[in-house]
């Protein structure tokens, strides 16, 4: 294997949850209650239904090597239970972020690192293991390369995250675990093409395929399966596609946390409009909607270049391109007083109040908000009336980013917010006490169990 390889296989295997920081192990479990409420608040949702419909094409019996789709009795192989479940938790586009040079969100690795952990039947305490060091991962790679303006996509990493984390759970050996890189790798590099220009449902699963692919790698190596031995700095590696790089890894898997460095989203829109958000709600009791003349946003230039560069954000068709819109989130929470899975039905998109109001939306890059990016995600509305005045509001700050975190009570409403309607308030009150008491179970197969309807159906409620 070559020397990045061999980096990543040595921070591997010094991951032990002893060394893990009790701060540490509490952002861990919050990312993971975070997680599940994403997950099943898009559990109704269309293409969540299409993927568990996937899923069910390998349903498995008994519970060796198999694990769950979250909200079902049944069961399938942990690659298909990476996807379903990844697909479901990324739909609703409100889970964790994280950018420095390159971006994404991860938390998409936790689909596969439950799955996997379910598998073997790991007690909590590995499975949160294996999710810190899948963050570490993850997040230390943003921080040394951007190869997003390059043309790649977030699931080449997070790929290699879940594939070592995964792999930790399997007890891969070295060499295996080189080999699960190297086949998460090589036959996975994902085009950044799938978030420019009119978004498509592979928005919401793109990652989740990566799950399913570094799941798949860590399993292949440990059938004896083997990959290139320089995925990274051979000829026609990673370096030869993207540049040479140092993946600044810290010095051990207990002394930095990425986990503890992501934000969390209140609302279900891209990362890049939730101070926009925040900053329309409070202007909205300010102004009547008939009086505004125009609306200025001004924010920095990664927030214009994904929601408000493209013409497809001033006449979005799907869900996809309209929660990465500046134009059409500014409309419907002036229209609405909120933004939800409602906001983004067939019925909205078409909406000619929310069209009329989009065309009074203009959308310009501050160099001055630009220079604040990424150590904050500022944004700054102004609205002009009919009669001349303005109003303005600023957001540097959007609540759940790591300087203005959302407290425990506050992820506990999400969590309460976003699982179905249907459901029972005891599965709910159960389902959060359990995941705030993952570092003491036996078996983390025991969590998705909860979210399993007893009965037999395979619906949530």
């Amino acid at each position: 294997m070559d020397a990045t390889t061999s980096r990543l296989v040595s921070f591997a295997s010094k991951a032990k949850y002893s060394e893990i920081r009790p701060d540490a192990v509490h952002e861990c479990k919050r990312r993971i209650i975070d997680t599940f409420a994403c997950a099943m608040g898009a559990y109704n949702e269309p293409l969540s239904q299409m993927a568990r419909a996937v899923a069910r094409r390998y349903e498995v019996s008994g519970d060796h090597r198999t694990a769950r789709v979250w909200g079902c009795h049944w069961r399938t192989t942990p690659d298909a239970a990476a996807f379903a479940n990844g697909v479901m938790l990324r739909l609703l586009d409100i889970s964790d972020m994280y950018r420095v040079m390159s971006g994404g969100h991860p938390s998409d690795v936790i689909a596969g690192i439950l799955a996997v952990g379910e598998a073997v039947h790991a007690d909590g305490a590995s499975a949160i293991n294996a999710v810190t060091l899948a963050y570490d991962i993850y997040c230390s790679f943003c921080d040394s390369i951007d190869i997003n303006s390059k043309g790649w996509d977030q699931p080449v990493y997070s790929g290699i995250a879940c594939a070592v984390a995964a792999g930790k759970l399997l007890n891969l050996t070295d060499r295996q675990m080189g080999n699960a890189v190297a086949l998460a790798l090589a036959p996975n590099m994902a085009l950044f093409q799938t978030r420019t220009g009119d978004l498509s449902g592979w928005k919401g699963c793109a990652a989740a395929n990566a799950s399913r692919n570094g799941v798949f790698a860590a399993l292949l190596a440990q059938d004896g399966f083997t990959g290139p031995t320089a995925v990274f700095e051979g000829k026609g590696g990673l370096w030869d596609i993207v540049g040479r790089f140092d993946w600044q890894l810290p010095a051990s898997p207990g002394g930095s946390h990425g986990v503890a460095r992501t934000h969390m989203k209140c609302f279900p829109v891209c990362y890049h409009g939730q101070s926009a958000v925040s900053a329309i709600l409070k202007l909205r009791s300010r102004v009547r909607l008939e009086d505004i003349r125009d609306i200025q946003i001004e924010t920095y230039r990664t927030a214009v270049e994904v929601m408000g560069s493209h013409p497809s954000r001033w006449a979005p068709t799907t869900r996809e391109t309209a929660d990465h819109s500046l134009p059409y989130v500014t409309a419907v929470v002036l229209l609405d007083g909120e933004v939800s899975s409602r906001s983004f039905s067939e019925a909205r998109l078409a909406s000619p109040a929310v069209m009329d109001l989009m065309k009074k939306v203009k959308v310009n890059e501050s160099e001055e908000l630009s220079a604040q990016y990424p150590d904050s995600a500022p944004c700054r509305v102004t609205m002009r009336t009919s009669s001349g005045a303005t109003i303005e509001a600023e957001v540097k700050y959007a609540k759940g980013h790591i300087n203005d975190p959302m407290s425990d009570a506050e992820l506990n409403e999400k969590f309460r917010n976003l699982f179905p309607e249907l459901a029972r308030k005891e599965r709910c009150r159960a389902a959060l006490q359990a995941l705030w008491s993952l570092d003491r179970a036996g078996d983390v197969g025991e969590i998705p169990a909860l979210f399993s309807d007893r009965t037999g159906s395979n619906q949530v409620c």
